[in-house]
């Protein structure tokens, strides 16, 4: 039993090292893979990814999915707290429509780090990771990093890969209609489609624009769109 014991601590050490050793890492390179993009390639949707910096991004698509997933995003601390308890309270009065609250830290931590899906086990690690990221990782790299990462289209990874799959041109390119229509896809990528253009994200779209005419003046947001 001693002995077993010592090899799980050992265990445990090590993975407590590695796991900070990739939390630095991330801060300055993007992550060789992650676990949704694993899965994606074994369910047979593939993988197409193109790793792009901040600067190359653009500002549109930078402001377009702050309007759609996270509009508090340059003030809040990893956790927009106002907006998971609306959500906890409108999904016990809503059990069959369950209504998320992750913010774009909260998104990264999940996306890079973790797997998808619930439970309370993988939520309180995203909770960890979140906390580390805002820590350890400028508001500008963890933006960076969202875009590079998030699924917007079946086997569709970052806002390279979906400017250049949707609209063909670069990301830092996009208008702000095309933009918000990429935006727009996120809750439910493989469900909310831009090409075809799905109802969803057609109606969404137009009312990601009319934030982000309103975002555009926060001189934090603005800020962040440089």
């Amino acid at each position: 039993m001693k002995k077993a014991w010592r090899i799980i601590k050992k265990v445990v050490l090590w993975m407590l090292i590695l796991h900070l050793v990739y939390l630095v890492y991330c801060r300055w390179l993007d992550p060789p893979i992650t676990i949704t993009q694993i899965v994606s390639v074994l369910k047979g949707d593939g993988l197409k990814r193109d790793y792009i910096s901040y600067s190359n991004m653009g500002a549109n698509i930078k402001l377009a999915v702050m309007a759609g997933e996270d509009q508090l995003f340059p003030d809040h601390n990893g956790f927009d707290i106002k907006r998971i308890k609306l959500a906890m309270k409108y999904n016990s009065r809503h059990p069959r429509k369950i209504r998320g609250a992750s913010t774009i830290s909260q998104q990264v931590a999940k996306n890079v780090f973790l797997w998808q899906g619930g439970g309370y086990f993988r939520k309180g690690l995203e909770a960890y990771f979140t906390f580390a990221i805002e820590n350890l990782w400028s508001k500008e790299r963890i933006l960076e990093t969202y875009l590079n990462v998030a699924e917007m289209g079946p086997g569709i990874f970052g806002v390279q890969a979906a400017s250049r799959a949707y609209f063909k041109k670069d990301a830092k390119d996009l208008s702000r209609q095309e933009a918000a229509m990429i935006a727009a896809c996120l809750p439910n990528p493989k469900k909310y489609t831009v090409n075809p253009l799905s109802r969803y994200v057609s109606f969404r779209s137009m009312i990601l624009l009319r934030q982000m005419d309103r975002l555009g003046q926060d001189p934090d947001i603005r800020e962040l769109l440089q």
